[in-house]
């Protein structure tokens, strides 16, 4: 249809060429044939190959367990492929509302609701992304400005960093406790916390030493929400990875910092 729209113009710009042909362009001014110089500097130039990289190479190469990175050693649920297959013989693969479909953010409401008794909007507090990583890093363009500066908890999760510099803020590195099992130290935490402060980087389960936060530590992140003007982007990705009979503590359990946080 844009085509036979088109004809005419296209038509007449080909007679046009044919009566005065286009001079051949200066060298000079020829577009960039140099790939690397036409793409320009990295804008992440400190970020090289990840470890998880490393690390599934490596086992690999020596046929050991992967640790690294969380590849399952079994097959998915046939009755899970069988319910995507339904669901794509029904029409349903087609693009979704921006948010996401209706229908998931209802289930995402009612389980978060169900196990941490927060109510969520699923009309204006859902998002439905393509990962955790997606999730952490529109989280951080979206309030993170340059200049700005976010805590991270260290050892972390490697996109972390990456999506600080990306919005033009600067990543400030605070160690876990390596001495109590890799528990968060908030006299480190308050010590890092400036005017420029914006975001903390909460990951519990935390990856990758498995360390999770206790009801203190949630006490302790409400006075320090309560002095601060702070937001928090809480990864709590391996929430069903809990052991020893415990309760995965979401921040959401929490009013205060479930209107402070992602």
């Amino acid at each position: 249809m844009y085509a036979q729209r088109n004809l005419p113009l296209i038509i007449a710009l080909n007679a046009a060429r044919a009566v005065c042909p286009v001079a051949p362009m200066p060298d000079e001014l020829k577009p960039e044939t140099d790939l690397l110089r036409l793409l320009g500097p990295s804008k992440l130039p400190a970020v090289g190959t990840t470890i998880f990289t490393v690390m599934s190479q490596l086992a690999q190469e020596h046929r050991a367990v992967n640790l690294g990175q969380g590849f399952p050693d079994f097959d998915c649920e046939p009755q899970l492929k069988a319910l995507v297959s339904e669901a794509m013989q029904q029409g349903h693969n087609q693009y979704a509302p921006m948010a996401g479909l209706p229908l998931l953010r209802q289930a995402i409401a009612e389980k978060v609701l169900r196990l941490y008794g927060r109510r969520y909007d699923t009309e204006t507090e859902i998002t439905v992304t393509a990962g955790a990583t997606q999730a952490i890093l529109t989280a951080v363009l979206a309030v993170v400005r340059p200049g700005d500066e976010v805590i991270i908890l260290e050892p972390a999760y490697d996109s972390y960093e990456p999506a600080i510099s990306l919005a033009g803020g600067q990543a400030v590195p605070v160690a876990l406790d390596c001495d109590r099992g890799y528990r968060i130290d908030w006299d480190r935490v308050r010590s890092a916390l400036t005017v420029r402060t914006r975001l903390l980087i909460l990951n519990s389960p935390h990856n990758p030493t498995g360390a999770v936060i206790g009801e203190q530590d949630l006490r302790t992140l409400e006075a320090i929400v309560q002095r601060h003007p702070l937001l928090v982007a809480s990864d709590e990705v391996y929430e069903h990875i809990v052991f020893d009979g415990q309760p995965h503590l979401s921040l959401s359990r929490s009013q205060l910092l479930a209107s402070r946080t992602f």
